[in-house]
């Protein structure tokens, strides 16, 4: 998801024509950051820098991809057992300490948040059990006030990718924390550099998860999906929006674009007021 700016910036999205991905630009753009910042800028051109992603075990058989249906959860063995968040290239947009290291809990294996916005209220359920080294990065985020006052900078309203996306307190897009973490699920699922990370899968309606500009680029911009969209698995997904926040999004979805297109800045302006834990 790139769009303008840290993992959904500018770009070039992986334009999926059809169900199929048309161009896997660079690294999808779906959430593809800046280079800057998070990981999906705005700028569009991911980071090349070396990635501190940590690759599955390669004894991991690549999941069947029923009908292009995300995998099912099955635990990596290190699951949560060493969250590390490196320095990226780019400082952060707004002070921040990084979150812990080291090993984090997989229980509760659901977080609670409540995201409020000045278009309405996104409860917001934090898959801790599948992706905690990301719920542990959100947690610490919003529990130091890194999302307040943020605008939601890109919306995407294709029929492939139907996605808002948020994050970056710039709202350019070129934002992020200052650091960078690895993909969890459901790029954990496969072997590394298996060519079905490659292939576009259903990231269903209601899904939470991470803009990058490739593996181990993770850092602050997430994008919410309000119809189901299509992408490779290469985005991790750590929660589920509830009804409150999907009927927020479907309103601000249905306003369009500024300017027209299916690729930009939402006509309706999305400001995040405060992100704080239940």
């Amino acid at each position: 998801m790139n769009n303008s700016g840290k993992r959904l910036s500018t770009p070039t999205i992986l334009l999926i024509a059809g169900g199929v991905i048309a161009a896997l630009v660079a690294v999808v753009a779906v959430v593809a950051v800046n280079r800057n910042s998070d990981k999906t800028a705005s700028s569009g051109t991911p980071e090349t820098s070396a990635s501190p992603w940590t690759a599955p075990s390669t004894s991991r058989r690549s999941a069947p991809q029923a009908n292009g249906q995300l995998p099912p959860f099955t635990p990596t063995e290190h699951l949560g057992s060493d969250c590390q968040y490196p320095p990226s290239t780019d400082p952060a947009s707004k002070p921040v300490n990084p979150p812990r290291t080291g090993k984090v809990p997989t229980d509760p294996a659901q977080v609670s948040v409540s995201m409020v916005t000045d278009q309405g209220n996104v409860g917001l359920q934090l898959t801790n059990n599948q992706s905690p080294c990301t719920v542990n990065s959100f947690v610490s985020l919003a529990q130091q006030g890194f999302f307040d006052d943020t605008q939601c900078h890109r919306l995407t309203t294709s029929p492939s990718l139907s996605v808002l996306q948020c994050g970056d307190p710039k709202g350019t897009g070129a934002g992020g924390p200052g650091y960078q973490f690895a993909n969890e699920y459901p790029t954990d699922q496969f072997p590394p550099y298996d060519s079905v990370l490659n292939q576009p899968v259903v990231y269903p309606r209601g899904t939470l998860a991470m803009a990058n500009a490739g593996p181990g680029t993770n850092g602050s911009q997430f994008f919410m999906v309000y119809q189901d969209s299509q992408l490779p698995p290469q985005y991790t997904i750590f929660g589920t929006i509830q009804d409150d926040g999907l009927a927020m999004l479907d309103k601000v979805a249905a306003a369009g674009v500024k300017g027209g297109g299916d690729d930009g800045s939402p006509a309706t302006k999305v400001t995040i007021t405060s992100v704080r834990l239940d």
